[in-house]
């Protein structure tokens, strides 16, 4: 796999351990990480992956055809070669590589930059040099470099010698930095301590171990802590929701039970003068006439009982 990452200086900031410590911390991004080619033991005798990031405005041909060969749209501005450790497969030119696969909070990192460039400076400044005597008429010797040769023998001054000159611009590299978080969504990366160069400036960021007693960041926990809350809160509402479906499928069948019972009651009971009722009007459906013959009969008899009467 891949033990290194290229990606650009953002800002420097500040954060808290969960232990209540402050921190210094670098907010790096790794948003651009490009396979570029693939080297193998067939082809070049080693395994290795070449990784690009940025984007070049004006191309020298050689790397606009490097870059067009991998399936590039764009020609990227830093192109650095990493190794690749262990039997996995190979990434193909032309894929991205996601931060979270290569780092994880924790690690210990070194990061390889140029420096700022600080203009002419003189040996103080440069190297640290502690000037000359203030006293017995030294006036103009403060921080002057002092005696730079060793007389006839050599006769000369050494090459490399520690003298004012150029200060900065160099290629540093600072160990024993931590990771200290990985944002996957915003493609960052936040390494404890301070790294060289300027803002957005490229650094290559190369994994060297993990810190066995790591700390994470507050705001980590904070996060982790409400999402667990979130995890639990739901969990809870679809326990009561099991809960009320199971208590409403145990009540259906005696509802039921109870509506059929009520049904049969209220077809098998009835009162006797309805079914006298429902009788005679059943007959006299069924009979035709029958209604206008008992009531040419009741009139007879009534007509007989007066007639006795007037006798």
């Amino acid at each position: 796999m891949i033990q290194a990452l290229l990606g650009q200086k953002i800002d420097q900031t500040q954060t808290f351990l969960e232990n209540g410590k402050r921190i210094p911390v670098t907010e790096v991004s790794v948003s651009d990480n490009v396979v570029v080619q693939v080297k193998t033991d067939t082809t070049d005798n080693y395994t290795a992956v070449q990784l690009g990031i940025g984007i070049k405005k004006k191309p020298i041909k050689a790397r606009a055809g490097h870059a067009k060969k991998a399936g590039l749209e764009t020609v990227p501005t830093l192109i650095r070669e990493v190794a690749w450790i262990g039997d996995d497969e190979l990434p193909k030119a032309g894929d991205g590589v996601p931060v979270e696969s290569v780092f994880q909070p924790g690690d210990i990192v070194k990061v390889t930059g140029t420096s700022k460039g600080k203009g002419f400076a003189g040996g103080v400044k440069r190297y640290g040099f502690r000037g000359g005597p203030k006293t017995h008429g030294q006036s103009d010797r403060h921080r002057a470099p002092g005696s730079i040769g060793q007389g006839t023998t050599p006769g000369r001054v050494y090459k490399g010698k520690k003298m004012a000159g150029h200060m900065g611009v160099d290629t540093v590299t600072v160990r024993n930095l931590v990771v200290v978080d990985v944002d996957p969504e915003n493609k960052k990366l936040y390494v404890l301590g301070l790294v060289p160069g300027h803002k957005k400036a490229a650094i290559v960021i190369t994994k060297t171990g993990e810190q066995k007693k790591f700390v994470r960041l507050l705001s980590t926990k904070l996060k982790a802590d409400e999402e667990a809350k979130k995890e639990a809160e739901q969990l809870a509402k679809e326990q009561e929701a099991e809960e009320a479906q199971s208590a409403k499928a145990e009540a259906a069948p005696t509802e039921v039970v109870e509506a059929a019972e009520e049904v049969i009651t209220e077809d098998a009971v009835a009162t006797p003068a309805e079914t006298v009722t429902d009788a005679t009007d059943s007959v006299k459906e069924e009979v035709p006439g029958a209604e206008t013959a008992t009531e040419e009969v009741s009139t007879e008899t009534q007509e007989k009982a007066e007639e006795a009467e007037a006798k």
